[in-house]
């Protein structure tokens, strides 16, 4: 039974490295995509897929694949009832009339962070960023999340830098990643330029609860372009009073 128990789960593992490789994807992908992604061979990534595809969790283009409607149905039930989403939703909205930037909330899986909540202001960004998108932790928004991080948390989230580069395409160091998170602990904020897309500028602080759980991150973003570090450094209390309001919502409906 317990052989089973761990075939059974080994399966569903592997399953679910495949859907996280379609999220990640930025198109359809084929076959072998999936496979290099994954560490799978191909005769099981294609019994994987045939199986999530009856399910429709994965459709077919032609001989490239994509996540299917089933993953729409499920993230729509996670924003109905994700208290955090739902708390959090008017504060942004407030914050983004205030500043006349835009507000996202970040929450963590895994080694990535989702954008799980989105309110543009009077100065929208140049591009729409999708609600879902899956973004590195060690980039942006993704500081204030991996700022309670250990040594252990650290070093698996090392394996991970060379993956995902900033706009530059450089891959971010150890040493600057660590650096970086000690000035967010010592400020309580983090400031990105043209960190992770190219021509915006963003202030990102911790979302904790009122007895220090993290619960994810919240960014205030606008265009590099006619704006300046000082006058975004200038709104920190302003966003930190935000994530502390939405903190504290949170645990009210505990």
């Amino acid at each position: 039974m317990a052989e089973q128990t761990s075939s059974t789960m080994r399966s569903l593992d592997r399953s679910l490295d495949v859907l996280d490789a379609l999220q990640r994807g930025q198109g359809p992908l084929r076959l072998s995509d999936i496979a290099h992604s994954t560490g799978l061979t191909l005769p099981t990534v294609s019994r994987i897929l045939a199986t999530l595809q009856s399910r429709g969790y994965v459709a077919a283009e032609g001989r490239r694949f994509r996540v299917g409607p089933s993953v729409l149905a499920a993230a729509h039930s996670f924003l109905v009832n994700d208290r955090l989403v739902g708390g959090a939703r008017p504060y942004l909205q407030e914050l983004a009339a205030a500043t006349g930037l835009t507000c996202s909330l970040y929450e963590r899986v895994g080694f990535d962070r989702v954008l799980v909540a989105r309110v543009d202001g009077a100065r929208p960004l140049r591009y729409e960023l999708p609600i879902g998108r899956r973004l590195p932790l060690h980039l942006g928004a993704g500081k204030a999340i991996s700022v309670d991080f250990d040594a252990e948390e650290l070093d698996a989230l090392a394996e991970h830098l060379d993956r995902f580069p900033d706009v530059s395409g450089v891959p971010l160091d150890r040493g600057e990643l660590e650096r970086d998170l000690e000035t967010l602990r010592r400020n309580g904020f983090h400031v990105s330029v043209s960190e992770r897309a190219a021509g915006v500028m963003a202030l990102s602080v911790p979302v904790r609860t009122p007895a220090g759980e993290l619960l994810g991150a919240l960014s205030l973003a606008g265009p590099a372009e006619g704006q300046s570090v000082e006058e975004l450094r200038a709104r920190a209390g302003e966003v930190a009073r935000t994530a502390f309001a939405i903190g504290e919502s949170f645990s009210r409906g505990l």
